[in-house]
């Protein structure tokens, strides 16, 4: 009689196992996702250095050329005499030539008023000329320590540029005036549209000045107070630009320069790795979001990967358990050990018929996408068909509604035989079922269920079955065997260039021999041997358990013949060699 304390003590086996398979899974998924966050926050480091090397390399090509400029003789001669007219000419075209030889966007000369005496833009209608820039922080800057660098929209022409001023002095060290040159940064934006991930480039009011994003331009990461906000006003540093909040939070901290935050952007919301880098000598900070996509596939591979190892071992445990058990129960008189001898034998049948059928309906799941379509091409067909019998009766031509019918009826045929194969293939068979079989039927049953995988992967196929090739043994069982065989093959030749399925029979005596043969290349030679044992597989984590080719030996051998394999020199070779059945025999 079973013991009371049974079925609690399975329920607490069975908790402790699922408990064991979320702990382990969450922590496997924890640990891969920070690994893997970790080495993006490592690689997009790297790519901030290189755009914090570009941006440096274009700043630093025209540090110097106020300071060059202002040591000019002329320059300082109109600083003195600003109302010369034939050396302001003069000097406007000299900034014209400088400017053009240089590469940057504008070169302009202030007096201490912040009047704009010569520029390089003095032909276009956006001249710098006559114009006030005393309110610029670069002019008060120079003026003060004697250079400055600010960035900012243009107020005459709208356009953003970072400006570098050096101030003017003569020969008594006294300000005369403010040398400025104007970089434009649009054409190295317009450069990294392309690049991965969003930068953005922020001033010293964390303010996004430059984006590979347009839309993500002039968005503030942090709030602007009323004081900010009039200094900004006051000093038109962002001209007519509105500027815009970027809301963040942050979920989760990598390093010590980036952390994972949810962003509501003008994409909407969404979750970003993010990281920063300084540049002290712009007072700049460039930020780099990128998208976890790989990170997660990382966590999900390794919680897979988590699941099969724990349950593995929970088996393993299992296992050792019963074999405990078993050997205190061979202690016992041997009447007791030979009923639970035939009792585990039958547990065991059952078992093993309910496996064969689990994994007779994993690959029927496998199937049932592209046996769908195979379904709804007659569907469809049928319906057209059914249009065009309303058409023929309504203009009386009932001779092409008679042939009509015939097309409707082909078509329900051919689902019918579908889904006769589908119900075929699902059922479970009975127990100790043998029927006379011909070979040539199944086979061909098993290849029109992976019909529609063969034509999608454009695998030939090449089969040479004598119609005279009879056996014993359960249609539905053995279907599954050429299934499980097939399967394999046309997974070993997945990515050949011209896969080629190689199906061949012959009488071996008292016995037919079915030759399955693919051109993917064959099975190592250390895994020949291994390749029947259960939960055994080449294949990738989640593609597989290892159970195929177990069940079809197992089903083989109930059959009284076996299954073997080997390798030519296009691919593996599976040979299943079943007993004959005598022409007239009966089931």
């Amino acid at each position: 009689m079973p013991s009371p304390l049974r079925h609690p003590r399975v329920i607490l086996i069975v908790a402790l196992i699922a408990l064991g398979l979320l702990l382990s899974m969450h922590w496997a998924g924890r640990l891969a996702e920070q690994r893997a966050l970790l080495e993006r926050s490592q690689e997009a480091r790297g790519q901030l250095e290189l755009y914090a090397q570009a941006i440096h390399t274009q700043v630093e090509r025209f540090r110097s050329v106020p300071a060059l400029l202002a040591l000019d003789s002329d320059i300082q001669a109109l600083l003195a005499e600003p109302d010369d007219q034939r050396l302001r000419k003069q000097l406007n075209r000299r900034l014209e030539q400088q400017n053009q030889a240089a590469g940057s966007s504008v070169l302009y000369l202030l007096d201490r008023n912040g009047d704009t005496l010569a520029a390089s833009n003095w032909r276009e209608w956006s001249s710098f000329v006559g114009n006030n820039y005393a309110f610029r922080p670069y002019f008060s800057d120079a003026l003060q320590r004697g250079s400055g660098r600010y960035f900012a929209v243009g107020v005459t022409t709208g356009i953003p540029g970072y400006f570098l001023s050096s101030a003017v002095k003569n020969a008594a060290g006294e300000v005369l005036g403010v040398l400025v040159v104007k970089l434009e940064l649009e054409d190295m934006q317009r450069e990294w549209v392309g690049q991965p991930g969003i930068l953005l480039v922020a001033d010293s009011l964390d303010i996004v000045i430059l984006s590979n994003r347009p839309a993500w331009r002039f968005s503030h990461l942090r709030p602007l107070s009323d004081a900010v906000r009039s200094r900004l006003v006051a000093a038109r540093r962002y001209a007519e630009q509105t500027l815009r909040p970027l809301y963040s939070e942050q979920l989760e901290r990598i390093d010590a320069h980036g952390d994972r935050r949810r962003v509501e952007g003008p994409d909407g919301r969404q979750d970003y790795l993010w990281q920063r880098l300084q540049l002290p000598q712009e007072n700049w900070t460039l930020h780099l979001l990128l998208e976890p996509q790989s990170a997660i596939a990382s966590a999900r591979s390794y919680r897979l990967a988590a699941a099969g190892v724990w349950m593995t071992l929970a088996f393993l445990l299992l296992y050792l358990a019963q074999r405990r058990k078993t050997r205190r129960v061979e202690q016992r008189s041997r009447n007791e050990l030979e009923r639970l001898v035939a009792e585990r034998t039958r547990e065991l049948h059952t078992a093993q018929d309910e496996l064969v059928h689990a994994a007779r309906m994993a690959a029927l799941g496998q199937m049932s996408a592209a046996l769908a379509h195979e379904i709804n091409q007659p569907l469809t067909a049928l319906r057209m068909q059914l249009a065009s019998l309303r058409l023929l009766l309504d203009s009386g031509r009932d001779a092409d509604v008679r042939q009509g019918l015939g097309h409707v009826e082909g078509l329900l045929e051919r689902m019918a035989a579908l889904t006769g194969h589908l119900k075929t293939f699902a059922r479970k068979s009975p127990a100790g079922l043998r029927q006379r079989l011909r070979l040539a039927e199944v086979l061909e049953q098993a290849l029109q269920l992976l019909a529609p995988r063969i034509r999608s992967e454009q695998v030939e196929v090449q089969r040479q079955i004598p119609p005279e090739a009879w056996i014993e043994g359960d249609a539905i069982r053995l279907e599954q065997v050429l299934i499980n065989l097939l399967n394999n093959a046309l997974d070993a030749m997945n990515g050949q260039p011209q896969p080629r399925l190689r199906i061949d029979c012959q009488r071996r005596g008292d016995s037919w021999q079915l030759c399955v043969a693919d051109n993917g290349g064959g099975i190592g030679g250390e895994h020949l041997e291994q390749v029947f044992e259960p939960f055994f597989t080449t294949k990738p984590v989640g593609q597989g358990l290892g159970l195929g080719l177990a069940v079809s030996y197992a089903i083989v051998r109930d059959f009284g013949g076996t299954l073997a394999v080997h390798n030519d020199e296009h691919g593996a070779v599976f040979t299943l060699t079943l007993p004959a059945a005598e022409a007239g025999a009966t089931a």
